[in-house]
């Protein structure tokens, strides 16, 4: 029965069969650095992170089959990339043939057309929205059961935790095949509804260390990195999962900032260190701008996360997000105040406390911050209708 259901949701024209979905991106909160398993892409530690909403970040990609393709093809935010030249793409694929309940399509070549509604290699988990929406779409395709986000996990290492919405945690597993390495949901998406997310778009280019690379070399120079995976993550793991189980946010903001910075000192023990480093100016800023807000408060009201990236993930309650997003303005002042703010409504504070104002001694960094993305907790991958599609009934991009 769930065979003749899947087999419907695929649309058949003149020998192409496609499948269009979406997926989210992953903020981490206790963070996936270094791996021990380059191959298998198997984490030194498990980590923890919040699906954001699809409707502000979402990576959309068509997956088509037929047997008239002669290979298998991959477009990519417009542009036409060499598979034989990606193994990771290769592996994804290789893998869900081999599970694929559907005989006449398992042999047949693909074609794969993605794009990203935001910025590429920016430390804003592009390829963690990518690769899970590509498991996603070829699960639907090909017919495969099963938990998929071992296999995401394969593309990328944080995919796997964006197969699933709400809070999630990614395993490390002990199996030396990786077969126990998954994510998991540990609290929908409406768990906590009024968890407010700020994402401050401070570059929008491509990092100068990949984070492959710059996990590789950590590994291989960084004790505290060794010590981190050891003993501090899995006390932090349990730390933050009853934090978010209770919607404890003082507990949940430290144990998020404690790793974020955790995170950026093992980029430093690294050595040579991680240059340039992942952090910019504007991003120490931030994290000023946030310490000297909640010494302000005399609790902690705001919380921020970075990958890495420069780019500011802020946690905040819905009802103090006005303010913050007012004092952002007020120190990061844009060169235009339209489309500053993207995504969910946010509502301006004009008054902001004048006594605030004077405790927090930084300077106002006009255009620092280039735009902001306002969201909240999101669900897991989805498959949308026909109309979405990127190839068309040919199975080529659409102009």
């Amino acid at each position: 029965m769930a065979d003749e259901i899947c087999a419907k949701r695929i649309k058949k024209s003149d020998g192409v069969n496609m499948v269009t979905c979406q997926a989210p991106v992953n903020i981490a909160i206790i963070k996936y650095w270094g791996k021990r398993n380059e191959q298998l892409i198997l984490p030194l530690n498990s980590s923890l992170s919040v699906t954001l909403d699809k409707k502000e970040l979402h990576s959309s990609t068509t997956v088509a089959v037929s047997e008239d393709f002669s290979e298998d093809c991959l477009w990519l935010n417009g542009r036409k990339h060499n598979i034989a030249e990606m193994p990771r793409i290769q592996k994804c694929l290789a893998t869900m043939r081999k599970l694929s309940h559907n005989e006449s399509l398992k042999d047949c070549c693909i074609h794969i057309c993605s794009q990203n509604n935001f910025p590429t290699a920016a430390g804003l988990a592009s390829s963690a929205a990518g690769y899970s929406c590509l498991v996603f779409a070829l699960s639907r395709l090909l017919q495969v059961k099963g938990d998929l986000s071992r296999i995401a996990r394969q593309g990328s290492g944080s995919a796997c935790r964006s197969m699933y919405g709400g809070f999630v945690e990614w395993e490390k597993g002990d199996a030396e095949d990786g077969s126990d390495s998954i994510a998991k949901q540990i609290a929908t998406e409406d768990h906590w509804p009024g968890l407010r997310v700020l994402i401050l778009v401070v570059n929008e280019h491509k990092k100068g260390t990949s984070s492959t690379d710059g996990m590789k070399r950590s590994v291989e120079t960084s004790d505290l990195l060794k010590f981190r995976s050891e003993f501090c993550v899995p006390e932090r793991m349990k730390i933050m999962k009853k934090a978010i189980s209770e919607r404890d946010f003082e507990t949940f903001a430290e144990t998020t900032m404690k790793e974020s910075n955790q995170l950026h000192a093992v980029c430093q023990d690294t050595y040579p260190p991680i240059a340039p480093p992942y952090m910019n100016q504007t991003s120490h800023s931030i994290v000023q701008l946030v310490t000297l807000y909640n010494n302000f408060c005399g609790q902690l009201k705001v919380a921020y996360t970075f990958d890495a990236g420069p780019n500011a993930f802020l946690f905040v309650m819905e009802n103090d997000i006005a303010e913050i997003s007012s004092l952002i303005r007020h120190f990061f002042p844009p060169e235009t105040d339209r489309g500053f703010i993207q995504g969910m409504e946010v509502k301006s504070q004009t008054d902001l406390n004048k006594n605030l104002l004077k405790s927090i001694t930084i300077e106002p960094s006009p255009g620092a911050v280039k735009y902001v993305i306002s969201t909240k907790v999101g669900s897991g991958p989805s498959e949308l209708g026909e109309e979405h599609s990127l190839l068309d009934e040919n199975g080529l991009p659409k102009p």
